[in-house]
């Protein structure tokens, strides 16, 4: 696994509260961010945004790198409340990666998924749909550098 000094102290510190926990609980956790993730905000509302095929349930997601010093970027993402993991994963994100500078986005590992000690409570798909948020919002934070 990745070092967490490489990537931004919210996502650091959330998946030290998941290894913290033994992993009936980790999945409680995982929920409480289902829960928790956001609704989109109305300029999306209606709005085709990108899907990321590799999730097993329709996931949406766009990407804003605002014109500031540090080029803060901001998540949206939906999931259906019918799929509590996949929302959860999706709340992972928006929760530890909006408000970062897009080089700290960047620097996130690719396994971060894998950091939170989920392997064996979720299953290998679950697992991939979430490296590909995470691999889509990386691409299109970078295409925003550019």
């Amino acid at each position: 696994m990745s070092d967490t000094a490489a990537m931004p102290a919210e996502l650091a510190e959330i998946a030290e509260d998941f290894t913290s926990m033994e992993e009936r609980s980790r999945l409680e956790l995982l929920l409480e961010f289902s829960d928790g993730l956001p609704e989109l905000p109305e300029r999306y509302q209606g709005v085709d945004l990108e899907q990321v095929e590799e999730c097993q349930s329709p996931v949406f997601l766009t990407v804003e790198v605002a014109d500031d010093a540090e080029r803060t970027v901001s998540v949206f993402i939906t999931a259906p409340p019918e799929s509590p993991t996949t929302r959860g994963f999706a709340g992972v994100l928006v929760e530890g990666l909006s408000g970062q500078p897009a080089a700290a986005v960047m620097a996130v590992p690719s396994d971060y998924p894998l950091q939170l000690g989920l392997s064996r409570a979720v299953s290998p798909l679950r697992l991939r749909g979430m490296t590909a948020m995470l691999s889509r919002i990386k691409t299109r934070v970078s295409k925003e550098l550019v």
